[in-house]
């Protein structure tokens, strides 16, 4: 594979932003990262806080890592994605994804099923708008333009956007888990962006990526801790690792579970959720396995963070996005890299 470049994954935010986000974008663009990433779940969205990033920076990259499907139509995502894309002068990427169904029939009140064609229809949808060929229009069941419905008026006719986009072609990258959903965007995306991803075994995700172009990107985020306490750094990795397979999502749809079920770790996933459903989080983070947490993640002193990278420089992942709010650690990280 070729080099591997850094990136800086800000994640959602929790009850405030980090006060030092801005810095953080800053001092990564001063080291030579190549993109700053920010997500959404339900709180922050992830376009603004990139805004206030591209406004005091001049080449740092800017990516959402992800947006929800649900959360916009395609057309007023796509408007966003123009919009920062001219503001930033060509700096923006922009991830998508389907989110859960909890997340999109408690939060946004859409349905969630038919995940794939829904993102195929969005997708589509999009790349019209950035082209600007023509009155965009879609004849799919779920992002129907214009409105066919009965309960409308009849008087919706296609558009074409007034804003001619920077660039006709702005990347589009999908966060995905499932099998489908990741081999879909080897055929309709730029690239992926997966939760998690382990160097050391990507045979779970060979058959998905039996497809994927030369140029398909796969950006892969990656907590790091430089500390002599790896035991202390990999717990707080597990903790991380078992709200998202304990607690995001049902136990009848938790797409987290269900990938950790692929990785070889069944037993130990629903063992996780049982703990977590009960309240009991501290113990379901001790379940997982301290070499899984180990793979997933960047934890030790430098010397042993320089020497597992190699794996993840070997590996089909292209940009590391570094997961920390220290400074240090990414001043750290571009030395051992870059």
């Amino acid at each position: 594979m070729g080099d591997l470049k850094l990136g800086l994954a800000q994640g959602y935010w929790g009850a405030a932003p980090n006060p030092n986000f801005v810095e953080m974008a800053q001092e990564a663009e001063r080291l030579g990262y190549d993109s700053v990433w920010s997500a959404e779940a339900w709180g922050n969205d992830a376009f603004t806080p990139l805004c206030w990033i591209g406004a005091q920076t001049k080449k740092i990259k800017l990516g959402t890592a992800v947006v929800q499907l649900s959360g916009r139509t395609p057309t007023s995502c796509a408007m966003h994605a123009l919009s920062l894309d001219f503001l930033s002068e060509g700096r923006f990427s922009l991830g998508l994804g389907v989110s859960g169904p909890q997340v999109v029939e408690g939060w946004y009140g859409r349905p969630f099923p038919k995940p794939l064609a829904r993102t195929r229809e969005y997708i589509d949808i999009i790349r019209q708008v950035f082209a600007r060929e023509g009155p965009v229009t879609n004849d799919g069941p779920h992002y129907p333009l214009p409105y066919p419905g009965a309960d409308g008026t009849g008087l919706g006719k296609p558009l074409k956007p007034i804003t001619h986009p920077l660039r006709n072609k702005i990347p589009i990258f999908m966060g995905a888990e499932g099998p489908k959903n990741v081999a879909l965007a080897t055929e309709i995306a730029d690239g992926w962006i997966p939760l998690f991803y382990n160097p050391y075994d990507e045979s779970v995700y060979e058959q998905s990526l039996k497809n994927m172009r030369p140029n398909f990107e796969i950006n892969q985020m990656v907590t790091v801790n430089i500390t002599d306490d790896i035991a202390a750094g990999l717990l707080a990795v597990k903790y991380f690792l078992s709200f998202y397979v304990g607690g995001m999502g049902a136990k009848t749809a938790n797409f987290h579970n269900d990938l950790f079920c692929r990785m070889g770790y069944e037993e130990e996933a629903n063992r996780i959720q049982e703990l977590f459903l009960e309240g009991k989080r501290d113990e379901a983070a001790l379940v997982i396995p301290d070499e899984l947490a180990d793979s997933l993640a960047l934890i030790g002193p430098k010397d042993r963070i320089k020497e597992r990278l190699q794996i993840w420089r070997d590996s089909k992942v292209t940009t590391m996005l570094v997961a920390t709010t220290d400074k240090q650690q990414l001043r750290d990280m571009a030395e051992l890299i870059l």
